[in-house]
């Protein structure tokens, strides 16, 4: 997404230190959780290479463990559908693409724990690839998901590159995961960067794609939850980071969904909880992104029944990407949100939803005959 600040100065121990403020340091440098106190089981109830939970199981471990010490060297072995990735405490310092063959895939975060497995990596959208040229914004993630019936559990999806040690780049995006697949779901993840963090996509315009994301945690300033795809957020927790670079708001925006015109579902907010490091109405809580590439998106957001904290501007919460898209025309709704970035003041401002409205505003309605929320964890 667009950056309105180019360059955003954080030191890297501020980088690091960013989620203390929510009870999780990132800890990218530490070493994993649990390696001494569990040295012969880094896969606990989930295995090993010599009890299998099935044939389709693969188990990663840095330290030599399993059957493979990387993430992308276990994707590769992983061809065609239904593979299981059982990943061991450790940070794994690579980048990964599920390509969309890879279909009905499971990575498990072996400790049940999402900041003992940590996939992390620095591109940036202006970061120069080997060859010419820059990665742009979607070739900087980290992790890049296209495959259909993809799941992950306990697992952690970073970018640490940072702008203040990059100070040339003026394409500051760095994506920690970008999901285009259907039927993708997250649980109990973490999602950590600064701008375009999660990017919530398809695989094409044409193609909606379902994604379920359920008791996470993601964090950033500029737009770090974007895409068009048709998204759920139950039981999530949205971090706005703090800024040293500016001396006004705003300092970000937490949504920039991007949902196609046609698409009569875009994303879901419900249950969750907004929280910042910033000072009080710093943030915006959405702005609509309407691509170059598809002019009649028609962004489409609900939050509902979520609490939204001091760091949301309460009397402002939406503005506009771009004047040739006010968000007045897209598709902005709240309903029965609470907390002090919830607060009514200009009525104009803040779009509700009637009761007969938010009865349709549910993850059943989004994700129709798909229930994620079943399944086992």
């Amino acid at each position: 997404m667009p950056s309105p600040h180019p360059r955003l100065p954080l030191s890297r121990r501020g980088f690091l230190t960013a989620s203390a403020g929510a009870g999780a340091a990132l800890g990218l440098l530490a070493a994993p959780a649990g390696a001494a106190t569990r040295p012969t089981r880094p896969f606990g109830r989930y295995g090993s290479p010599s009890a299998r939970l099935t044939p389709r199981t693969l188990y990663v471990d840095p330290r030599g463990r399993g059957d493979f010490t990387s993430v992308r060297d276990a994707v590769a072995a992983a061809v065609g559908s239904g593979w299981t990735l059982v990943i061991a405490p450790g940070t794994y310092r690579e980048t990964v693409a599920v390509d969309a063959t890879r279909t009905e895939a499971t990575w498990i975060g072996a400790s049940e724990n999402p900041r003992d497995v940590v996939i992390v990596y620095d591109n940036a959208a202006g970061t120069p690839k080997p060859g010419g040229g820059t990665y742009g914004t979607t070739g900087s993630a980290t992790t890049t998901v296209q495959a259909d019936g993809f799941t992950a559990r306990w697992i952690t999806f970073a970018n640490d590159w940072l702008r203040a040690d990059h100070p040339g780049i003026t394409g500051t995006q760095a994506v920690a995961i970008k999901v285009q697949g259907d039927r993708s779901a997250f649980h109990h993840c973490r999602f950590l960067g600064h701008q375009d963090t999660l990017y919530a996509d398809s695989i094409a315009l044409g193609t909606f794609a379902r994604q379920y994301f359920a008791h996470c945690y993601a964090e950033g300033d500029v737009d770090f939850v974007f895409g068009r795809a048709t998204a759920v957020f139950e039981h999530c927790h949205f971090r706005t980071l703090n800024r040293t670079d500016l001396a006004a708001a705003p300092y970000g925006f937490v949504f920039a969904p991007s949902t196609a015109g046609a698409n009569p579902r875009g994303y879901l907010v419900t249950k969750s909880r907004v929280t910042s490091e910033a000072p009080d109405h710093y943030y915006k809580l959405a702005r609509p992104w309407v691509p170059s590439s598809d002019t009649t998106a028609r962004p489409m957001l609900t939050v509902r029944d979520t609490h939204l904290g001091p760091g949301i501007d309460a009397v402002a919460p939406y503005t506009d990407m771009s004047a040739s898209f006010p968000w007045q025309n897209q598709r902005f709704a709240e309903y029965r949100n609470t907390g002090p970035g919830a607060l009514i003041t200009v009525p104009e401002n803040r779009p509700q939803l009637t009761p007969e409205q938010a009865e349709s505003a549910t993850r059943e309605t989004c994700l129709g005959d798909w229930t994620p929320w079943k399944e086992a964890c």
